[in-house]
């Protein structure tokens, strides 16, 4: 597993972990927003010699054209196998420019010093890295671990609130996977006023414990998608529209319709799935859409990667703080989730 790093002075924290390794050339993968807001952070950190990669903030950069890009300029740049990647930045930034990096040469090192909420209790642990194809999210990628994660919760002041907002929807999928004494601490009414470190620190040590038993998804790892089937299909389905999802917001949905699934077919109470529903949209905004559009979600959801066999395969809560995987779903039951959660 990568090496976690808790920091609370980043770039003194960074400039010593770059003083202890050694490195022929830094590189710094970042977006626009990451660039205006985060890098003057750890700008003085970084070697004098080091070069930047920015692109425009936004998942649909997570494809291959960005990446070409990317590969183009580290070519340009004379990045050998020494060289060292840093990406600063959210859940895209770490997915891609991890990609990129580990493709390169056939893999140069790289860390992350992810600088969103989403980022930091989920897509930076694990070793997921991957991008977008033909529509599909994450449809292209590799498992491969960074150096190191360094986390810093300094850089959630920058973040807008709905980009905070749709981080918390991974934390609360952590609850209800697998604690739920995790799930009752965590705050809905006025979910913004709580110990971000202490639910950063938490939320990661639910997932790595996760990993570790599983690196590869080959089983228990899957229950990491509750919520991911359904709500990965929202957010393709409206990427390229004047309706598009963040993450977190598309996973909400997600979760609402495998709760309901959930307790369709793997245990959870009526009574548990009113307390997830409730808990969701009292942070959550209800997300409109027409039922003609139902269709190309489920479409959606038959290209997911947990599916096997052409059997649609769900990771469904047995109760809140309990979860199974591999459970199979038809087309019918997803549309009568997806009208569950428009019907509320």
């Amino acid at each position: 597993m990568e090496k976690i790093l808790f920091s609370g002075q980043i770039a003194k924290d960074l400039l010593l972990y770059l003083g202890n390794i050694k490195f022929s050339r830094v590189g710094i993968i970042m977006d626009d927003n990451t660039q205006k807001h985060c890098f003057p952070v750890i700008q003085t950190s970084l070697p004098e010699n080091s070069s930047s990669f920015v692109f425009e903030a936004g998942e649909n950069q997570k494809n291959l054209d960005t990446c070409k890009e990317i590969w183009k300029w580290m070519t340009e740049q004379g990045f050998d196998r020494k060289a060292l990647i840093i990406n600063l930045g959210g859940g895209v930034v770490g997915d891609m420019g991890g990609f990129c990096a580990s493709t390169y040469k056939r893999g140069v090192r790289f860390i992350n010093v992810p600088t969103t909420l989403l980022a930091q209790v989920d897509a930076s642990v694990g070793g997921k890295l991957g991008i977008d194809f033909m529509g599909l999210k994450n449809h292209i990628g590799v498992f491969t671990q960074p150096e190191a994660v360094l986390i810093s919760d300094v850089f959630l002041k920058t973040l807008p609130e709905e980009e905070l907002r749709s981080g918390y929807a991974e934390v609360i999928k952590h609850g209800l996977i697998r604690s739920t004494g995790y799930f009752n601490s965590l705050k809905f009414d006025h979910w913004k006023e709580q110990s971000w470190r202490d639910i950063i620190e938490k939320s990661i040590s639910i997932k790595k414990e996760v990993v570790e038993k599983d690196p590869k998804e080959s089983g228990l790892r899957k229950i990491l998608n509750f919520g991911h089937s359904i709500g990965h299909a929202f957010e393709s389905k409206f990427l390229n529209t004047d309706r598009h999802l963040l993450h977190g917001e598309a996973i909400a949905i997600g979760m609402v319709c495998e709760a309901y699934l959930s307790h369709l077919k793997s245990g959870l109470s009526e009574m548990e799935l009113e307390e997830v529903q409730n808990a969701l949209m009292l942070v959550f905004h209800k997300f409109d859409f027409e039922e003609e559009e139902i269709l190309g979600i489920i479409q959606l959801c038959t290209q997911d990667k947990k599916n096997e066999g052409g059997k649609i395969y769900f990771s469904l809560l047995q109760g809140i703080g309990a979860c199974d995987y591999n459970i199979p779903v038809n087309e019918q039951e997803i549309f009568e989730a997806i009208k569950y959660y428009k019907n509320i």
